[in-house]
């Protein structure tokens, strides 16, 4: 015999289903394995495989890249409930984003930043939100924070028409602020489409935001900056956000560690400095 408890906890998951459907993110299910397995603790990593392929060692179980799996709950949450669209395409993604009314953040926005570079790209950063510049133009990191990151993508040997860049919210908080959770619940799932869509083999994210919205902790990102993790296929790693590096330009040799596993996961060298002239 069912309880009321069991009653309002079925009418909220309906809610979510229906939710879900609106965004375009059906159909899905919620009795999946993945759903029953517990999440992987944030502090582990890949140290312990690469040591074992330098011995010539089969990897154990244990010492597996940190899988970012779902917890199980009362109600589906965002990245629970999200499956690949069958022939979904980022045309798509952004036909249905439209002038989107979901959430109060486009009540200040000049123009929605979906994303922009190769939709092929290996390699994919993903960002906080727009910025004044980026709302006014429409793209992503093009302000101070912008060419700071086109730098580093330089000093990789890529170009930005080499990556994809995109952010966790589409559009710009008042005064910059950190987007809120319910803005962050509304917005995500589409750039987990997104990233369905491109399949990357490597995902970087910028800072706090970006690496808690994906990585699902509170955790502040001193604690797994610089780890590999993967993420339905696509190993993810997170840095400082390129904003951070402006404040403390102390930790941008952290950031060039972190982008030199990157670079070295696909096969990249730096490029070497021009010399000076005398």
């Amino acid at each position: 015999m069912s309880s009321p408890g069991d009653s309002g906890k079925t009418a909220q998951a309906e809610a979510w289903l229906r939710y879900f459907e609106d965004l375009g993110l059906a159909p899905f299910y919620l009795d999946r394995a993945s759903l029953e397995l517990p999440a992987v603790p944030v502090a582990a990593s890949s140290v312990a495989l690469e040591a074992a392929s330098v011995a010539g060692k089969a990897p154990r179980a244990q010492d597996a890249l940190p899988i970012i799996q779902p917890i199980a709950a009362a109600a589906p949450s965002l990245f629970e409930s999200v499956e690949r669209v069958e022939g979904d395409t980022l045309e798509n993604i952004r036909e249905f984003i439209g002038e989107c009314t979901r959430c109060g953040l486009h009540k200040a926005r000049t123009k929605i930043v979906f994303g922009a570079g190769n939709p092929r790209a290996e390699l994919v950063f993903v960002g906080e939100g727009p910025g004044h510049d980026e709302d006014v133009q429409g793209l992503p990191f093009v302000g101070r924070s912008g060419k700071l990151l086109t730098q580093m993508i330089d000093a990789m040997g890529l170009s930005r028409d080499d990556v994809y860049i995109a952010n966790v919210i589409k559009c710009r908080p008042p005064e910059n602020r950190p987007p809120e959770k319910e803005e962050m619940a509304t917005c995500s799932p589409f750039l987990v489409r997104q990233l369905a869509v491109i399949k990357p083999k490597v995902i970087v994210c910028l800072g706090n935001v970006a690496a808690q919205a994906l990585i699902g902790t509170n955790k502040s990102i001193s604690h797994f900056r610089g780890q590999w993790f993967d993420y339905r296929g696509s190993k993810m790693m997170a840095t400082y956000h390129p904003a951070y590096l402006l404040r403390n330009p102390g930790a941008k040799g952290d950031v060039w560690n972190d982008l030199k596993k990157v670079m070295a996961e696909l096969g990249l060298k730096p490029i070497k400095p021009k010399p000076r002239s005398v």
